[in-house]
């Protein structure tokens, strides 16, 4: 080969060389983090460095001299210009970090030699170039060093070449790695707009504190952070001049252009569609492997918009039917021998996608016919108003982003200012009407305590009482204090506990905490951090003080309940998988001792056959009296055993696995750290108490056990003798007595809609008889007592029947039997085109009886809740013909 001409190699080769390289200088080999990120500071993982962060700020230390990673990365900030040759929302991102282990001179020598070495990358040497910070005089020598031409390395100012990370506190130098792709491409040296120099590799150098007077002294110890992206390192060594030409994100392309028959670079506007259902379907199944569920807010927010922009650009090329999960197919394919959590969660994904695209798609058949309609009465390059685009996101839920993406391309710009306005006040409304959470701020008092003391050791689960606890700290209001006297509410730490701190959707316990001189009533138990347990309650008696010993007891009756919902919950979640299939996933639960609510992901509503085998299925494997099995494995040993574990949650190195079963499979077997029962027939029955929505693609059940099934079943059983008694049956002859009543009921309503139809009618006599004469027609204005809706139609029916060929017209009133108010107003077509508009009136009047409503000119109805205000309705529309 010449000096120009280099190796090819796949994704899956670069990422697995550049592993082994840094593993082979002793750095220790990190899985990629979650893209749901441990820092709230962060709403995704966007970049390699996330999961180190501890590490940087000194609060952990790391015994090897570095870390290497492939951290799987999302940044949507840029959203318009994914679709170019460079920009993604999802990647890759290769990595390897030193906290002082490893120097600046190691970290630009490795960087060279895996670039430059046959043995990995093997670029050419002339086709390299690197930028330093204008000042970093040490970066440009440590590179010539290595063999880099002077003319081949560019100074670059502090926007380019200097990372901070605020105003003050760590900061450093970077140094850039630049390929010339070619005169063929746009660029004249690295750092400009162009293309010819890709830079596909940076190298942080942390190694100055700023303070605020602008001074720099060197930290205690230097930093190295380098971030390669995959997918451009992967273009460079495919020899392509694009982020979307490199082997897993054209391998995409090619699910578009065999979805909608088309051909990949013969059309601008197809290939910006084809990229962008490359890069948003990539992101979409990660997001939701990673336990990221479509919402309105925060992640979701973020997974619903690509979600959703990917929809939209699959119309754009003309695919009209569900296609989604073709693209994720292609992905685990691709990257599911690296990422597991696209294969563990398969169905999970192809069932979100599925829903989500559903859902989408019937909001954009509304969304953009309403779009169209608006955009047809604008003039050119008229403006489209704020209010308009608003209504659409908020009626129809139509996003944003794709209005003006729409408009745009129909030649309008759309007015943002207002639009934002009119969000802005949605807002505030939602504020004055939010309810706020009294435990809001946090407390650093806890911080500070979890540095001075020692972890509470939890030995609830072979223990309920402990003679022999000593009180570690007191804290009232959020302060530390040395002791407490009767009547003051405050957290009590003990160093050893049987009380279970709420977690895992089991809420904490109560009980007491004696001494030899007080008695304290623990109200509730909470996890403050660390280690730390808060017994939370009220010194009844006495003076308690740091270092008494005491005695402390849970409420064993109320703890023996929860124990019972808590294995009745893992039987559930293992049932729905069973009935409803393995995208099935918990999204939440409550283990209290009256109940259980678990909330899970699934695409509609049980339907009652499905509840009944859930129920059945349940009550099976109590009655079957299995002994429950707990294990202390490590994290890896459970997941090899099929024990599920939570989206979201984090495990320690041991988990405690629970199991409904000593058999190799049984029937449930999850990571849990709550209180369960010895055997399954301790729960005693299992009852289904309701099943309902709370959000897209999530349910919820909520159920009883034990003394509350019981109790449960009684009340209801009660509720049926009293309905029998009502009907005068027996409680079995219900079903047959409801169906004789609602023929019964049936038959009377025809007699009276018959009645009331006819022109002899005495009601429709009566309402004629308070006719108006408008000069154009007459107009039966009438109040009515004990009719419904439905029945004044009925009315109308029998006034234009008995008027024969003669304009007639009514506006009618009528105090329903559910204590409502009805309106009509109604007209033969000589009516209104005399000017009688029904919609009009009803929408005016409808205002009189606190109400709303509205229709077509010739018949208009409305409901409302004010039965008083009948007679100024009536008046109103009478005042409103006359006029």
């Amino acid at each position: 080969m010449t000096t120009s001409e280099y190796k090819t190699m796949t994704t899956a080769e670069i990422r697995e060389q550049f592993l082994r390289f840094f593993e082979s200088k002793g750095c220790k080999l990190y899985p990629s983090s979650s893209l749901i990120p441990d820092d709230p500071s962060l709403l995704l993982a966007n970049a390699g460095m996330n999961q180190f962060k501890e590490y940087y700020q000194g609060t952990k230390t790391m015994r090897e001299i570095g870390a290497t990673s492939c951290q799987k990365c999302l940044r949507t900030n840029d959203i318009e210009n994914i679709g170019d040759a460079r920009h993604l929302s999802f990647f890759e991102m290769l990595g390897n970090f030193s906290f002082g282990g490893y120097t600046k001179g190691d970290a630009i020598a490795w960087a060279y030699e895996f670039i430059t070495s046959p043995q990995y990358l093997g670029l050419p040497k002339d086709r390299l170039y690197m930028t330093v910070y204008e000042d970093d005089d040490e970066a440009i020598e440590l590179w010539h060093d290595q063999g880099i031409a002077y003319d081949h390395i560019s100074r670059l100012g502090e926007e380019d070449n200097f990372w901070a990370a605020g105003p003050t506190g760590p900061c450093g130098p970077c140094s850039e790695i630049y390929f010339d792709q070619g005169p063929e491409f746009d660029g004249e040296k690295p750092g400009d707009d162009g293309d010819r120099y890709l830079e596909f590799w940076n190298l942080v150098f942390t190694q100055y504190d700023r303070q605020e007077d602008g001074s720099m002294p060197d930290l205690p110890h230097r930093n190295i952070d380098t971030g390669m992206g995959l997918e451009r390192i992967a273009a460079i060594m495919q020899h392509k001049g694009s982020n979307y030409e490199g082997d897993v994100l054209r391998s995409l392309i090619g699910v578009g252009e065999k979805l909608a028959c088309v051909v990949y670079q013969q059309d601008p506007a197809v290939d910006k569609s084809l990229r962008i259902l490359a890069d948003h379907s990539r992101a979409v199944s990660f997001m939701i492997g990673d336990g990221i569920l479509p919402s309105n807010e925060g992640r979701g927010y973020v997974l619903r918009r690509l979600l959703r922009r990917a929809v939209y650009h699959g119309r754009l090329l003309g695919i009209t039917d569900k296609f989604l999960t073709t693209y994720f197919h292609e992905v685990k394919r691709l990257l599911g021998d690296v990422y597991t959590a696209l294969v563990d969660n398969q169905a999970l994904i192809d069932g979100i996608i599925t829903a989500e695209e559903q859902r989408f798609s019937a909001t954009l058949d509304a969304g953009e016919k309403n779009l169209q309609a608006e955009l047809a009465k604008l003039s050119v390059k008229q403006t489209l108003p704020g209010d308009v685009a608003f209504k659409l996101h908020d009626t129809y839920g139509f996003p944003i982003d794709l209005t003006c993406e729409i408009a745009l391309e129909a030649g309008h710009e759309v007015d943002m200012d207002t639009f934002k306005q009119k969000m802005e006040e949605q807002r505030e409304l939602a504020r004055k009407t939010a309810h706020h959470d009294a435990w809001g701020k946090a407390n650093n008092i806890w911080v500070a305590l979890s540095d001075e003391l020692e972890r509470c050791v939890f030995e609830g689960y072979e223990h309920n009482v402990i003679n022999d606890a000593h009180v570690m700290a007191l804290v009232v209001n959020g302060e530390r204090i040395d002791s407490a006297g009767a009547g003051t509410e405050l957290e009590l730490v003990l160093d050893r506990t049987p009380f279970y701190a709420e977690k895992g959707g089991q809420i904490g316990d109560t009980g007491k905490i004696v001494g030899p001189a007080f008695c304290m009533d623990v109200i509730d138990t909470k996890n403050r951090g660390d280690g730390l347990i808060a017994h939370i309650g009220v010194v009844r008696e006495g003076t308690v003080g740091v270092g008494t010993q005491v005695e402390a007891r849970i409420d064993l009756g109320r703890r023996e309940l929860i124990r019972r919902n808590h294995t009745a919950t893992h039987l559930l979640d293992a049932t729905l998988i069973k009935v409803l299939g393995d995208h099935v996933s918990q999204a939440g639960s409550l283990v209290a001792p009256d109940r259980l609510r678990f909330d899970f992901t699934h695409f509609e509503a049980l339907t009652p056959d499905q509840i009944a085998r859930i129920e059945g299925m349940v009550n099976a494997e109590i009655i079957a009296a299995h002994k429950v099995v707990t294990k202390i494995m490590s994290y890896n040993e459970a997941k090899n055993t099929g024990a599920i574990a939570l989206f979201g949650e984090k495990y320690e190195d041991v988990v405690r696995v629970v199991s409904t079963d000593e058999a190799d499979v049984p029937f449930s077997r999850e990571l849990c750290g709550g209180t369960h029962v010895r055997n399954t027939s301790e729960i005693g029955l299992f009852k289904i108490i309701s099943e309902s929505s709370i959000g897209s693609n999530t349910r919820r059940i909520e159920a009883v056990t034990s003394a509350g099934a019981v109790e449960y079943v009684d009340e209801r059983l009660e509720e049926l003798g009293e309905i029998a008694a009502a009907l005068k049956c027996q409680p079995s002859e219900i079903t047959t007595r409801i169906a004789m009543l609602q023929q019964e009921v049936h038959s009377a309503h025809q007699r009276i809609g018959a009645l009331m139809s006819g022109a002899a009618s005495d009601v429709v006599g009566t309402v004629l008889s308070q006719a108006i004469d408008t000069g154009a027609y007459r107009c039966a204005v009438a109040k009515l007592e004990g009719i419904s809706a439905k029945e004044l139609r009925n009315v109308w029916d029998g006034i234009r029947n008995s008027a024969g060929q003669a304009p007639i017209a009514c506006v009618l009133a009528s105090a329903t039997p559910e204590g409502t108010v009805a309106l009509l107003a109604a007209a033969t077509d000589d009516c209104v085109k005399a000017g009688f508009a029904a919609g009009d009136i009803v929408r005016a009047v409808a205002q009189k009886v606190d109400g709303r409503g509205g229709g077509r000119p010739n018949m208009a109805q409305a409901g409302g809740k004010n039965v008083a205000g009948i007679d100024d309705a009536l008046a109103l529309a009478r005042d409103m013909l006359t006029k």
